[in-house]
């Protein structure tokens, strides 16, 4: 199976942090790696995350100033030194087998028959999706299923009004192949950054799968809560509209000219990836994992 970085982006969530670090250790697929981006938190996040310094499954990566969801991600990407990544938020609480069952099927080739010209293709899962449920401030559950075909373009402001809440977010914990990332990038900033690398992967006829099972829950609160008409839609639907202009999928190398790395704890377990970046960058990370990035006592 396919060896996993689950990649915890925080900014000053310590409490609901330290839940999702405690649940993603505790997934039962036996070869993951966590990697929690602490995002230039000005809370007690390092602190709460010091109870996890000992763990050999545990990379903690402190940038030295916020940069954003966005940004937090595509360092995760570039320090994953496995066959896949996924993405779980810090509220992300991931039912103990999620990763195994993802994991299972991403290493499940495809087959494409052909049975008049006789031949069959195996074809590689570029990602595995999962369905997963909402718990909200009020202490009611809200499933979260896919209603939606993953072909259909809808942007997240319609899918409000068509009464289809959340099928835009079911890719944020997906496992992507390490693959998809050296293809076609990481997340471009925005609030729709997620739904607009899933359709950069639908457009470049990546094969995704989805686990039609409750297998997340995402913790929801007031100060959460998604908002409609948020900036940065009109952005994503440009890129949209381009790709469907041109025919292909946009390439985002990652590009993080402010990247600059205060502290890694456990940096042997990291690594920096092929994914698509800009050489500056990498050049950025190297210099940074090279000179451990002194662990603060």
């Amino acid at each position: 199976m396919a060896t996993v970085s689950i990649v915890i982006p925080t900014f000053n969530r310590a409490a609901p942090a330290v839940a999702a670090v405690t649940a993603a250790l505790a997934q039962t697929h036996p070869r993951t790696v966590v990697i929690v981006i602490d995002d230039g938190s000005t809370d007690g996040t390092r602190k709460a995350m010091s109870r996890f310094f000992d763990k050999d499954r545990l990379v903690y990566v402190r940038l030295a100033r916020n940069m954003g969801a966005a940004a937090a991600r595509n360092v995760g990407i570039l320090m994953s030194a496995t066959d896949a990544v996924t993405f779980h938020d810090s509220d992300d609480i991931p039912h103990r087998e999620k990763v195994l069952r993802q994991a299972r099927l991403l290493g499940d080739p495809l087959d494409t028959v052909q049975p008049i010209r006789k031949w069959t293709r195996k074809n590689r899962v570029g990602a595995v999706l999962t369905h997963h449920e909402l718990l909200l401030a009020d202490g009611c559950r809200v499933a979260i299923r896919r209603a939606l075909p993953l072909t259909e373009d809808f942007g997240p402001d319609l899918q409000q009004v068509s009464g289809v809440p959340g099928d835009w977010t079911h890719v944020n914990a997906g496992l992507f192949h390490r693959g998809v990332f050296e293809r076609l990038g990481g997340f471009s900033d925005g609030i729709d950054g997620a739904r607009a690398f899933c359709n950069r992967l639908i457009r470049a006829g990546e094969e995704l799968r989805v686990i039609p099972e409750i297998l997340l829950t995402k913790i929801e609160s007031p100060e959460t809560l998604t908002k409609p008409a948020v900036p940065g839609h009109a952005d994503a639907g440009h890129a949209q509209a381009a790709q469907r202009r041109t025919g292909q999928p946009e390439r985002v190398p990652i590009d993080l000219p402010d990247l600059e790395i205060a502290e890694i704890v456990n940096p042997g377990r990291c690594g920096v990836s092929r994914a698509l970046s800009t050489p500056a960058t990498r050049d950025r990370l190297m210099t940074a994992l090279s000179r451990g990035a002194v662990r603060v006592a």
